[in-house]
């Protein structure tokens, strides 16, 4: 009892703060790694504990705002050329990302990291996989100056908007202070950001109350996903997204890989040796339809994906039978968009 009380206190903190990032604040980057699971003894108690929760029902900002976001992310005068968009590598009919391993952008430059979905985004900690941005607001206007993506500058941005009548007309009635400026455009963008949100996941309904919403396979995987230890990295109503974590805590997923200096993940931001190679834990809602996975998009497959989790964070070889539950339950995680389930 004491070992399941001691799991489930920080477990729920993570889970009910979502993104919130105040409790690591003032913790080491690495304090946040890898939390001990207890045994299958104790499952059938914690499938009853608040390790994965439902998506939260939240009130929508203001409706104005996020009509105007919704245009701005399908805009492509943010690019340099108007060529691109936010929705060009976050299209919202393909799961909210593109299906590349690396995204392109102006000119045909590749990224040199993989596209995370941006449905759900708002319940992350921190964005990007490197955790550089604190808020949506702070990530909207990174990719705008990333030469890989949108290659412009911010500035000849707002010249653009600003001889827009249209734009120029809605920025003025919305920021009667400001007009088309950084931090109304990043809060437009923002603000419909906040509104992808996949609500009806089977899941979700199963730990809403109705049991019969996934199979009894899609329920073993889930509570094989919480014994193997997944649910210590994987968890709250993102189910991840909540915390840094090294990628290969039980074995070097790097060993032999050429370097790039996208794989040494906060290490880029923070100059910590011990941030080397750590990155937000990506959620996993949708992720059956967000292939390719991880940061590099190295794993083609889910299947691969869970493999690769089992081996270099597990320090395990997944048996037939973990990997055909644990596919199971991920693939319960999918949610909709307007009506439609996501694909």
């Amino acid at each position: 009892m004491k070992k399941l009380l001691w799991f489930s206190l920080p477990v729920l903190l993570l889970a009910v703060l979502g993104e919130s990032d105040w409790w690591f604040a003032d913790l080491p980057s690495d304090a946040a790694l890898a939390v001990p699971m207890p045994h299958a003894a104790s499952i059938s108690a914690l499938s009853d504990q608040a390790i994965l929760l439902p998506l939260p029902h939240l009130l929508p900002p203001a409706p104005d705002k996020v009509a105007l976001g919704e245009r701005l992310f399908h805009e492509i005068k943010l690019s340099r050329d108007n060529s691109v968009s936010c929705a060009t590598c976050h299209p919202l009919a393909k799961g909210g990302m593109d299906g590349q391993r690396f995204s392109v952008g102006v000119q045909g430059k590749k990224g040199n990291v993989n596209a995370p979905t941006v449905f759900n985004a708002m319940l992350n900690f921190a964005q990007f996989w490197d955790g550089r941005a604190p808020t949506l607001e702070a990530q909207a206007l990174i990719p705008i100056e990333n030469p890989l993506e949108m290659a412009a500058n911010l500035s000849d941005i707002l010249v653009k908007l600003q001889n827009d009548p249209a734009y120029q007309k809605d920025f003025l009635q919305l920021y009667p202070d400001e007009g088309v400026s950084a931090h109304s455009l990043a809060d437009a963008l923002a603000s419909y950001e906040r509104t992808l949100l996949t609500y009806n996941a089977p899941f979700d309904r199963y730990l809403n109350g109705a049991k019969q919403a996934i199979s009894a396979e899609a329920q073993a995987g889930y509570l094989r996903f919480v014994d193997l230890g997944c649910a210590s990295c994987h968890q709250g109503a993102g189910i991840g997204g909540n915390m840094f974590q090294r990628f290969g805590v039980m074995d070097d997923y790097f060993r032999g890989k050429p370097f790039r200096q996208a794989d040494q993940g906060r290490y880029n931001i923070t100059g910590l040796e011990s941030d080397r190679h750590v990155f937000k834990v990506p959620s996993l809602r949708n992720v059956a339809v967000t292939a390719p996975y991880f940061h590099d998009g190295s794993a083609a497959t889910l299947k691969e994906a869970v493999d690769i989790m089992g081996r270099y964070q597990l320090g395990k070889t997944l048996s037939a039978e973990d990997e055909r539950l644990l596919l199971a339950f991920l693939q319960t995680l999918t949610g909709e968009w307007r009506g439609q389930a996501l694909r």
